[in-house]
């Protein structure tokens, strides 16, 4: 039986994932910060007779996160990492603390790279092991409102790219997923860092950043979905480095190579809901 760590585990993708894989033969390490909120997942594993065992894992923690890996080991060689934890946050960069860009990229980016620090070793000694990581498709496209959140995705985009080409000798396979818009737990985790102002400068941009995720949230967003695609990359015969997932995804990721910089950047200038809406549909194929 191969074994998979998966991070951030409560809710969302990471529990939605950790049941998939459970379910189709793995042995599943469900890594979670606070160990109070694993009733959900500890009573269907229970229920279905899951292979997952519960772990306490802080990845902002080194500590933490050396901890656990090191009991995991213990038991055995690792197969799969998958690197889910994270939170975000929307608000104009003018009224963005440096605190909270650095919160922000302690758990996507940092936390991310602690984990796979741990597993690399032993995965390069047996010249086998999958890295997933959970980006965000704002991590190919800018997002304003978005900022701090948008760029610990592009680091991720940019850690997954040049590690999968310095262990691609090793036999080690590293896979960025990049989901569009889904119904998870970090939207309730954005929350510090998460304002609104009726009254700001950017307030338009505050509105048009919101439509763009409720018009998500009106298409299938079930993290499920993701957890599919996340088994489908460990698998697959032929290696890929990128997988969108959703319609918003697909759209973005094969629409924005279309236009120019310049093209994204003018959609900030003054214009009414409608036509940055035919905008929208124009360059990305879907509607906000």
């Amino acid at each position: 039986m191969k074994t998979a760590v998966v991070t951030g585990t409560n809710s969302g993708i990471g529990f939605a994932t950790s049941l998939h894989l459970a379910r189709n033969g793995y042995k599943v390490y469900a890594g979670m910060r606070n160990l109070r909120k694993s009733d959900d997942l500890q009573k269907t594993a229970k229920s279905e007779q899951l292979q997952i065992e519960i772990i306490e894992m802080d990845v902002c923690s080194q500590p933490s996160v050396a901890e656990a890996f090191d009991g995991i080991l213990k038991n055995g060689p690792i197969d799969v990492l998958v690197n889910n934890a994270g939170i975000g946050g929307a608000t104009p960069l003018e009224d963005t603390t440096e605190e909270e860009h650095k919160r922000i990229f302690d758990t996507n980016y940092f936390g991310t790279v602690r984990c796979i620090q741990a597993v690399l070793p032993k995965m390069r000694v047996r010249q086998s092991g999958t890295i997933v990581n959970i980006s965000s498709i704002v991590g190919l496209l800018a997002v304003p409102n978005q900022i701090a959140y948008s760029a610990s995705k592009w680091a991720m985009e940019c850690l997954g790219e040049a590690l999968a080409h310095e262990v691609y000798r090793f036999g080690i396979r590293v896979v960025n997923i990049e989901p569009g818009v889904f119904m998870t737990s970090i939207f309730d985790n954005s929350q510090p860092a998460t304002r609104y102002d009726k009254q700001s400068a950017y307030q338009k941009v505050m509105q048009r950043n919101g439509k763009f995720y409720s018009s998500g949230f009106k298409r299938d967003a079930n993290p499920a979905k993701v957890a599919e695609v996340i088994l489908k990359a460990i698998q697959s015969d032929k290696y890929q480095l990128r997988w969108p997932v959703g319609v918003d995804a697909l759209g973005i990721s094969s629409g924005r190579p279309k236009i120019s910089d310049e093209e994204w950047v003018s959609m900030g200038r003054e214009m009414s809901d409608e036509e940055y809406s035919e905008n929208f549909l124009a360059y990305f194929g879907f509607e906000i």
